[in-house]
C-alpha cells in the first residue's frame, strides 16, 4: 500500500497514516475485507516505529474503518457511505467551530467571519 508521510509536517506520523488510508477507504481504493500492510512491513516500509503503524491502526479501528483478527491482520470493515459521509461532516463541523473560535479570538465579528467564509466559497 502506498502510504507517504511527510516527516517535516506539524501533523504527527500516526494522523498522517490514518488519514490516508482513509482516504482510500472513502474513494474505494480500499473495499471491505481488503487486508491492510502488517504493521511489521508498513513500518518498515515507511522507515518508522512499529508503534506508530499501531497508533494508527488503533485509531482506524476506533473510528470504525478497520477490525483486527488476532493473528491473521487487520482488515477494512464494510462501513457504510452514510456512516462515513456523516464523520465527515462531523470533521469539517469541528474544523469551522475552531476557525470560528479563532477567528474571535483575534477580534473578528459574526459578520466579518460570515464575509471571509463568503470570499472563500467564491474561489
Amino acid at each position: 500500500m502506498h502510504v507517504i508521510i511527510d516527516t517535516r509536517s506539524m501533523v504527527p506520523i500516526y494522523e498522517q497514516i490514518v488519514e490516508s488510508i482513509r482516504k482510500k477507504i472513502v474513494k474505494g481504493e480500499l473495499s471491505a475485507g481488503d487486508p491492510l500492510p502488517s504493521v511489521r512491513s508498513l513500518s518498515s516500509e515507511l522507515k518508522i516505529s512499529a508503534l506508530t503503524v499501531k497508533k494508527a491502526y488503533d485509531r482506524l479501528e476506533e473510528e470504525g474503518y478497520t477490525t483486527t483478527v488476532h493473528g491473521k491482520g487487520t482488515y477494512v470493515t464494510g462501513i457504510s457511505r452514510e456512516v462515513i459521509a456523516e464523520q465527515q461532516k462531523r470533521e469539517v463541523e469541528n474544523d469551522f467551530a475552531a476557525a470560528v473560535e479563532k477567528s474571535r479570538r483575534y477580534g473578528l465579528t459574526d459578520e466579518e467571519i460570515r464575509e471571509i467564509l463568503g470570499l472563500i466559497l467564491e474561489d
